[in-house]
C-alpha cells in the first residue's frame, strides 16, 4: 500500500524497509524531526512570552488544524507504545516540550499541562472538532497556577 501511495516500485519500498517496522521507525523518524523543528520554533516564543499558556494553546489549536499530519503523528506516537525501540523517538515531542515549559510552571506541572495538551489535540484530531484556545488556556492557567 506505501508503494502504491508513493507511486513506486514495490522494491523500492522494500528495498529501503524490509520491514513494517523499518517503515513505522522512518516515519517516526521524520516526524521526530519535524517535531525537533518546531519545538526550536515554539521555544523562543514562549520564552519572551508571560503567556505561556495562550502559546501552547495557539500551538496546540494550530496543529491539529493539519487533520492529516497530525493523525499520522499521533498513530506514530501510538506505534511506539507497542514498539519499544521507537520510544526514544515518540518521547521527544515530550521531554522538548517539558524542557520549554518547566522553568516557568515547575517541573509537575509541566508534566500536567504536557498531558492536557496531548489530550487535547488527540481529542481534536478524534472529533474533527476544533481546539478552542480560550479554553485550553483557562484550563492550562489552572495547572499552572495561574487562575
Amino acid at each position: 500500500m506505501v508503494a502504491a501511495r508513493a507511486e513506486v516500485p514495490l522494491g523500492a519500498t522494500t528495498y529501503y524497509y524490509p520491514t513494517l517496522g523499518d517503515l513505522i521507525a522512518a516515519g517516526l523518524e521524520l516526524a521526530a524531526q519535524q517535531v525537533e523543528a518546531e519545538m526550536a520554533a515554539l521555544a523562543p516564543h514562549i520564552r519572551r512570552k508571560d503567556d505561556v499558556p495562550g502559546a501552547l494553546s495557539r500551538m496546540a489549536a494550530d496543529y491539529v488544524t493539519d487533520g492529516p499530519r497530525a493523525l499520522l503523528e499521533y498513530e506514530l506516537y501510538l506505534a511506539a507504545a507497542r514498539t519499544p525501540s521507537l520510544r526514544p523517538l515518540a518521547r521527544q515531542w515530550l521531554d522538548g516540550l517539558h524542557a520549554i515549559v518547566a522553568p516557568h510552571t515547575g517541573p509537575a506541572a509541566a508534566t500536567a499541562i504536557i498531558a492536557l495538551v496531548d489530550g487535547a489535540m488527540l481529542q481534536a484530531i478524534v472529533t474533527g472538532e476544533p481546539i478552542d484556545p480560550e479554553v485550553l488556556t483557562t484550563a492550562i492557567s489552572a495547572l499552572a497556577g495561574r487562575v
